[in-house]
C-alpha cells in the first residue's frame, strides 16, 4: 500500500490535489463521553456552572471542523458547505454520543474534520464538566461513513449510528419525551427546555 503522505526520504509531504476535480462530500463521524448518572442528569437540565454544556461543545465542534487543518498538519484547507453537531444522551451506561456530519463541495474528503469536530466536542464537554465529575472517559470516535472522491462511499461495518433510539430526563417531575429529545443541528436548537 502507498502512503501518499510519505515522499522519498520518508519525511512529510501535503499531497498535491490540484489536479482532482471537485466533487460533493461529506463524512459523519462519532463518538462518546460517559460520565456519572448525576453528572448526565446536570447536562440534560442545564444545570452546570459554567452553562449550557451541549450549546457549547456544539459550537466548539464546528469550530473545530473550520479549523481543523490548522491543527492536524497535513490536512488541506477545505471551505466547508455544512457542519452538524448532534447529540444523544445514553442512561443505561451514562453517556453523550456525538455524532458530527461534514460536507463540503471540493477536491478531498472530509474525515478529519468531522473526526476533529467529535473530539473537539467532546473535550469542551470534559472542560465544563470536569468540576462536577473527573471521572468522565471519552472514547469510541470513529468514521462512521463517507461519500464522494474516487473512492466512493464508505460505511462502517459495525452498524453504529447515533440516530438510533432517543433518551429522557427528568425535569420538574416531568419525562422529556424520546421523539422530542434535544438535538443540535445546524447550530441552532431544536426542542423546548422547559418539556
Amino acid at each position: 500500500m502507498e502512503l501518499t503522505n510519505l515522499h522519498e526520504s520518508r519525511g512529510a509531504k501535503m499531497v498535491d490535489v490540484g489536479g482532482k476535480a471537485p466533487t460533493e462530500r461529506s463524512a459523519r463521524a462519532m463518538g462518546r463521553i460517559a460520565m456519572g448518572a448525576e453528572t448526565l442528569a446536570m447536562v440534560c437540565a442545564g444545570e452546570m456552572d459554567k452553562g449550557d454544556v451541549l450549546a457549547v461543545a456544539q459550537v466548539a465542534g464546528i469550530l473545530a471542523a473550520k479549523k481543523t487543518s490548522e491543527i492536524i498538519p497535513l490536512c488541506h484547507p477545505l471551505q466547508l458547505a455544512g457542519v452538524e453537531v448532534n447529540f444523544r444522551f445514553e442512561e443505561s451506561e451514562p453517556a453523550v454520543v456525538i455524532e458530527v456530519e461534514v460536507r463540503c463541495f471540493g477536491v478531498t474528503g472530509v474525515e478529519m474534520e468531522a473526526l476533529a469536530a467529535v473530539s473537539a466536542a467532546a473535550l469542551t464537554i470534559y472542560d465544563m464538566c470536569k468540576g462536577q465529575d473527573s471521572e468522565m472517559e471519552i472514547g469510541g470516535i470513529v468514521l462512521v461513513e463517507k461519500t464522494g472522491g474516487k473512492d466512493g462511499a464508505y460505511e462502517r461495518g459495525d452498524g453504529q449510528d447515533v440516530h438510533s433510539g432517543g433518551y429522557h430526563c427528568e425535569r420538574q417531575g416531568r419525562e422529556r419525551p424520546k421523539d422530542r429529545r434535544k438535538r443540535f443541528t445546524g447550530g441552532k436548537l431544536s426542542g423546548r427546555r422547559g418539556l
